[in-house]
């Protein structure tokens, strides 16, 4: 690797981190700015883990950049509620009680006078719950605005109608290959005359301008179809005889399913590509499908757990869809920096890598588990189902549900988090996701 290509990774990795941490700061604004609108104090505010490298105190919270750029938080007094006798101290020769105990400690930990008012679990759960969700929701409003952004000023890398090159012969794409042999049959498109450089606008006496649109009307005939081109300033018509072959299958959505084939009507040409600029309705569908995909990835992270511990500490394939962390992702920025496109170009990739990223800490905060923020809401929408139960059934009211008594579950789930980090980061040293 020369010189210049080690600069451009180091600055591509720099910008990552960059982007990383205003992300993560811009989340604990989230919490921060909807704590202090419903009267919570909070001390602290940090971008990091680990020794603070610099802070400074305003009003009562101390903002700060601790050394490790792996998160964040803000700290707010009496997260949890005291114990049933009232108490915030006690001890306990159980293990998994004197975690809850030192949960609710330290929730009470920098307690001043005055402060009784000022309690996070004093305030009513639909507040809880707002502050607990703002953070997510930051991330998931700057993730939207980087996508649409970016979408509607630069745009996707789309096919078009226009024709890139001609296949010769007819082969079966489910034999993966693209020499001829004497046995092939000449394909369609070869024996109509198409030419590279051709734009189809019409198939069957049908005006296209759509590539999907067009995909799908060849697929749909075989047998006799006309061909309308634009070829050097005016249109001509061809005559084309489609066959039967085995092409890629396609989902729902238009995109190819891998490995997987059906028999359809063939021509046998090659769509140009071009980066085209979405429409606000295209770009928010896109957006659409990148949430859902997300849940989807979320959703399947448990069943690629043995891919990734063969990728870490085997000789198996680093899948693209493998599960990337911090490193990872910061490795992916270095290497688009180093890729032979347009700055223009590099700047939209590094764009979509923030905005995937903020989008995967919306999704990962959301799941209904503590420590996660997810787990908090969960928590406090549990005590106003309670609470407003009781109501109706004219029973005492049960309190503040005690979210301190899961903290021995949060230290599992937080153990199996650390577990699934560690293995993520291992396979990203020593078997990264590369682009291509």
């Amino acid at each position: 690797m020369s010189m210049t290509s080690v600069l451009l990774t180091v600055l591509g990795i720099a910008v990552f981190v960059i982007g990383l941490l205003f992300s993560i700061a811009w989340h604990e604004l989230g919490h921060l700015s909807t704590a202090k609108l419903f009267g919570i104090r909070v001390p602290q505010y940090m971008v990091g883990f680990g020794p603070t490298i610099w802070s400074r105190k305003k009003g009562d919270t101390e903002y700060g950049f601790k050394a490790i750029p792996a998160g964040g938080y803000i700290r707010m007094i009496g997260m949890f509620p005291p114990g049933p006798d009232g108490r915030i101290e006690a001890r306990s020769t159980s293990p998994w009680r004197g975690m809850i105990e030192d949960a609710r400690s330290a929730a009470f930990e920098e307690l001043e006078p005055g402060d009784e008012k000022r309690l996070f679990y004093t305030r009513k759960p639909w507040k809880r719950m707002i502050v607990m969700f703002a953070g997510p929701f930051m991330n998931l409003i700057l993730a939207v605005a980087i996508f649409l952004g970016v979408a509607m000023t630069f745009g996707f890398q789309t096919q078009t109608t226009q024709v890139a090159g001609v296949q010769k012969c007819v082969i079966s794409q489910s034999e993966n290959r693209e020499t001829c042999k004497t046995s092939d049959p000449v394909s369609p498109a070869q024996a109509a005359g198409l030419r590279e450089g051709d734009k189809i606008v019409a198939f069957n006496g049908t005006r296209i301008d759509e590539w999907s649109t067009l995909s799908d009307r060849i697929r749909d005939t075989i047998g006799p179809a006309t061909i309308t081109v634009q070829r050097d300033g005016r249109e001509e018509t061809l005559h084309a005889v489609l066959r039967k072959n085995a092409v890629a299958k396609k989902d729902s959505d238009g995109e190819v399913v891998p490995g997987k084939f059906i028999s359809a009507g063939y021509l046998g040409f090659a769509a140009q590509t071009e980066i085209i600029p979405l429409s606000f309705g295209d770009s928010v569908v896109r957006m659409g499908d990148m949430i859902e995909n997300g849940v989807d990835s979320i959703i399947d992270l448990p069943s690629k757990i043995p891919a990734l511990w063969s990728a870490a500490f085997s000789d198996g394939d680093r899948a693209a869809d493998s599960p990337v962390g911090v490193v990872g992702a910061a490795r992916i920025g270095g290497e688009v920096m180093t890729l032979d496109v347009p700055a223009q170009n590099q700047i939209a990739m590094m764009l979509f890598l923030l905005a995937g990223f903020n989008l995967s800490l919306f999704l990962f905060n959301m799941l209904p588990l503590l420590p996660l923020d997810g787990g908090h809401i969960a928590g406090a929408l549990w005590e106003a189902i309670r609470r407003n139960a009781a109501r109706v059934f004219k029973r005492p009211d049960p309190g503040p549900f005690d979210v301190a008594k899961l903290m021995p579950v949060a230290y599992v789930v937080a153990g199996m988090f650390i577990c699934f980090t560690l293995l993520v980061l291992v396979a990203d040293v020593v078997n990264p996701v590369k682009i291509s």
